[in-house]
């Protein structure tokens, strides 16, 4: 009766939990318990080499003759070593870990009071409790298996995807670059001043769109992967807006910016790249989306130690259902200009690298606002003309001290 408890509280204990190595532990240990021994998981590898997995004050360290003994009992599926009729000579027990598709493994069973091997009932139960422990082991084979399946495939549809996307969004501004190029370059084609420049600012807006899509991609390749760290540095959102503003200059020129940042808005800790990143990528979408002349404000407030910034604008808004969905990878708005889809899911992966969150909805009267979250908690170190002035105010007190 307690051999049959202890196999149920076996089988429980291995449905709870996966890992190869973390089930070896528990069935090493339940084993060691209710029969008295030291044991030893050991685990095929894809080459069908046995190595030993988990540890715990009832495991032991079989060596190479052991191990030799284990590797026949896992090549034909037979118990041997001590107590058999197989390799006698061998001092601990090795049972072979069978399951339905076939050995996973070796239970190898040392014994701490005898060298004769166990009883038929015993062995019966040993047969049992590693007939359990192989059905865990592959079942967690199995999901990592179909894990590793739905991974490849996933990647495999991320690939075709981006290459659909980029194949078809890097052709437009190539062949715009490549018919201007042409056409200057045609010896006996006359053309005047005006229409020389028209051809050149072709090629040097054309050549912009086509950096913007590059840089987007492998901005996305380098968040997903982890190439790029989030190194936070208490910085104030009017410098980093400034920046953004003379970056995007030539292209806010059809659209009127209004910034209304409140001046008690304390600094925060952000990476200054990766938020310029953001607000960049959120202009870009508002510039794409919304007619020329419409206006464009950014504003920012502090409430409960958490900024929250939007950037605003008037055009048709965003379509209703798809408010979540515009932040997913590939995913562009109607009537898009061209782009591959990414600069939403980029400022999503960078604010969530900073704790904050960042979503979108439509706005009363028209358009549609952006927001997003980061943490101002904390304190930020003191500035050079706050350190003077404390040091200052320091030492006057220590002199009316002294007097």
């Amino acid at each position: 009766e307690r051999r049959t408890a202890a196999l149920y509280r076996l089988s429980r204990d291995l449905v709870r939990e996966r890992g190869a190595n973390r089930l070896s532990e528990i069935a090493g240990k339940h084993i060691s318990e209710v029969f008295g021994c030291d044991v030893a998981i050991l685990i095929a590898d894809d080459q069908g080499r046995l190595a030993a997995v988990g540890e715990g004050a009832f495991s032991y360290a079989p060596d190479q003759q052991e191990l030799s003994v284990a590797q026949w009992v896992y090549e034909h599926r037979q118990p041997a070593g001590l107590g058999s009729d197989t390799l006698p000579g061998a001092k601990a027990l090795y049972l072979p870990l069978v399951a339905s598709g076939g050995p996973v493994g070796v239970a190898g069973i040392l014994p701490k009071t005898t060298t004769e091997g166990f009883e038929p009932e015993q062995l019966h139960y040993l047969e049992a409790f590693a007939n359990q422990t192989a059905i865990a082991i592959e079942r967690s084979f199995l999901g990592d298996a179909a894990q590793r399946a739905l991974l490849k495939a996933e990647t495999e549809s991320l690939r075709n995807t981006l290459l659909s996307s980029i194949s078809h969004d890097l052709r437009t501004p190539l062949s715009a670059i490549t018919g201007a190029a042409t056409t200057l370059l045609e010896n006996d084609l006359v053309i005047d001043t005006t229409a020389r420049l028209d051809l050149l600012q072709t090629i040097q807006e054309e050549a912009d769109h086509l950096n913007r899509i590059i840089r987007n991609v492998l901005d996305m390749t380098r968040l997903e992967s982890g190439a790029i760290k989030v190194n936070k540095e208490w910085q104030s959102l009017e410098e980093i807006t400034g920046v953004v503003l003379n970056r995007l200059g030539d292209r806010l020129a059809d659209h009127p910016v209004t910034v209304k940042l409140p001046g008690n808005l304390p600094l925060i800790p952000f990476d200054g790249l990766l938020i310029e990143q953001v607000l960049v990528n959120l202009f870009d979408n508002a510039i794409k989306y919304t007619p020329r002349g419409t206006p464009l404000e950014l504003s920012a407030s502090e409430s409960f130690y958490t900024v929250t910034v939007e950037l605003a604008d008037r055009g048709p808004g965003i379509p209703t259902g798809e408010e979540g969905r515009i932040f997913e990878k590939f995913v562009r708005g109607r009537g898009a200009a061209g782009g591959v889809g990414l600069g939403l899911a980029i400022c999503r992966t960078i604010i969530a690298a900073h704790g904050g969150k960042i979503w979108a909805e439509n706005r009363e009267g028209g358009g549609a606002v952006f927001r997003f979250t980061l943490s101002s908690a904390g304190i930020p170190p003191l500035r050079k003309e706050e350190e003077e002035e404390e040091r200052g105010a320091s030492s006057m007190g220590r002199g009316a001290s002294s007097q």
